[in-house]
């Protein structure tokens, strides 16, 4: 019931135009055009270097906390969720498949992102598991935040502060724009924030060839742990 939960939650996902412009498109159009046009210092070496890891992280974000907290949003205000936690399929299940959703929807995300960033001449460093880690924290992250936006605002609310949240961690988590652009105090607060933590670790080891970083680790794991702890407490399903 799982797995034809998740495939079907799969499919909703890829049809959804809205949805794949936000997770698909805006991450691969940001890639190519900063990586190519001189917009952002990014520091020494070349761009596509700085920028491939923010914007795997940003496309985490997009799938696991914004597109997941609109669509969870508006199937609870449609009564969608209700008629579901009351099918054989229990709720903790039909979680489980939006999780394993979003899981097949990055990886999908990660292919291509990672494609592309090949193509304007990217060259990764680091160990593939240090990545899966932080990618997998990330998500856990972002997805319990966006639970918990979707399952306690309304679902209008939800679709204007997501979209909000995107635009503005966009800006200041590191993505695109260098964290040490902005003030020292500034700084400070950025990091703390789940994208800040996830682009920084991605940028730690496939940039500068860092083992795990075990700082982002335990930001994101934080994050983790209190989203998913919020959201399985405060989610209303009607």
């Amino acid at each position: 019931m799982i797995a034809a939960q998740a495939a079907l939650e799969t499919r909703m996902l890829l049809r959804n135009g809205e949805q794949l412009l936000l997770t698909v498109v805006i991450p691969s159009l940001l890639l190519v055009l900063f990586s190519t046009v001189d917009i952002v210092d990014t520091g020494e070496g070349r761009a596509v270097d700085f920028l491939a890891p923010g914007v795997l992280a940003l496309a985490v974000m997009s799938t696991a906390f914004t597109g997941q907290a609109i669509a969870t949003g508006f199937e609870r205000r449609y009564g969608v969720l209700k008629r579901l936690g009351a099918s054989p399929l229990p709720r903790w299940a039909l979680m489980t498949a939006k999780t394993l959703s979003v899981l097949v929807t990055e990886v999908l995300q990660v292919a291509l992102l990672t494609l592309i960033a090949f193509g304007l001449g990217w060259s990764p460093r680091g160990g593939p598991l240090a990545v899966a880690l932080l990618l997998v924290a990330g998500t856990a992250a972002f997805s319990g935040l966006g639970l918990l936006m979707a399952g306690t605002l309304r679902a209008e609310a939800t679709l204007a502060a997501a979209n909000l949240v995107f635009l503005l961690l966009l800006v200041g988590g590191g993505v695109i724009v260098p964290p040490d652009r902005f003030p020292d105090a500034a700084q400070a607060v950025l990091a703390l924030l789940p994208i800040s933590a996830l682009s920084d670790g991605l940028r730690d080891v496939l940039q500068h060839g860092a083992a795990l970083p075990w700082g982002d680790l335990g930001i994101l794991t934080g994050w983790a742990v209190l989203g998913l702890a919020a959201a399985a407490r405060f989610f209303r399903w009607e």
